[in-house]
């Protein structure tokens, strides 16, 4: 989904940047979690589209989003971009809207990623994180998607506040929060299935890896959507066909 190697920076506070260093200020060294940069918070985008015409229809998608408060870094693979959490949402979700606009079958895959060492310098006992952090509220785009979501909080010692690991504990809170917004659908191998309007497909994975996040300092996450699948329409079809009062006009198409 990009085109030649690059870094900017749309935020003013953190135009200057060094792996594994906060670039924004002394104080952020000394408390990591201060700010997004400082604790690695961040994602990498890789978007592709059914199209021969794709390259046009990436650029166009890309020149379009707002990227006010993130850096981004553009590669051969995926798309890098970092800072607050409530901004990563906004890009993802105004992306994901662009790409299902252009009618074509689209897929967006993302890696979060929050506290990893190797993006925190951190001397303080117990590590640097969590970082307590509120979920933002999704926005509806009005577009369907289907997603395969995969959690991983990797905590392996005891939290400063005495909390022992427990992975599975973490993601079955996110499954539970997940249904509770209405887009769980299923679990499947290593996977938890979502659908509905990508605005709350996203939102869900990045409610999950928030929450978790607040205690556990090191959390990635995968998601995968599809959008204008054309499986989608069959299941759509044959949903409708199996409903109530669906004529046999309808039966048929679906079949």
């Amino acid at each position: 989904m990009t085109s030649s190697p690059a870094r900017t920076s749309s935020a003013t506070e953190d135009v200057a940047w060094t792996p594994g260093v906060s670039a924004e200020s002394a104080a952020a060294v000394d408390d990591p979690t201060a700010t997004p940069l400082g604790f690695g918070v961040g994602a990498r985008v890789t978007a592709a589209v059914m199209s021969e015409d794709y390259a046009r229809i990436l650029t166009d998608a890309l020149s379009r989003l707002d990227l006010t408060g993130l850096v981004h870094e553009t590669g051969d693979v995926s798309t890098y971009l970092g800072g607050h959490e409530t901004h990563l949402q906004r890009a993802l979700i105004d992306l994901a809207e662009a790409l299902a606009r252009t009618g074509h079958h689209a897929t967006l895959s993302v890696l979060l990623s929050r506290g990893c060492p190797g993006e925190v310098a951190c001397e303080l006992p117990g590590g640097a994180g969590p970082r307590a952090t509120e979920v933002p509220q999704p926005r509806r785009t009005g577009r369907f998607a289907s997603a395969e979501w995969a959690l991983y909080p990797l905590a392996d010692e005891v939290a400063v506040d005495g909390t022992a690991p427990d992975h599975m504990r973490d993601i079955y809170a996110a499954i539970e929060h997940a249904k509770d917004l209405g887009t769980f659908r299923g679990s499947e191998h290593f996977v938890t299935r979502l659908e509905g309007d990508a605005g709350d497909v996203i939102a869900t994975a990045l409610a999950g890896w928030l929450l978790v996040g607040r205690g556990v300092q090191h959390v990635t996450s995968h998601l995968t959507l599809s959008l204008n699948s054309p499986s989608h329409e069959v299941r759509e079809l044959a949903a409708g066909a199996d409903a109530p009062g669906g004529d046999d006009e309808g039966r048929e198409d679906a079949r």
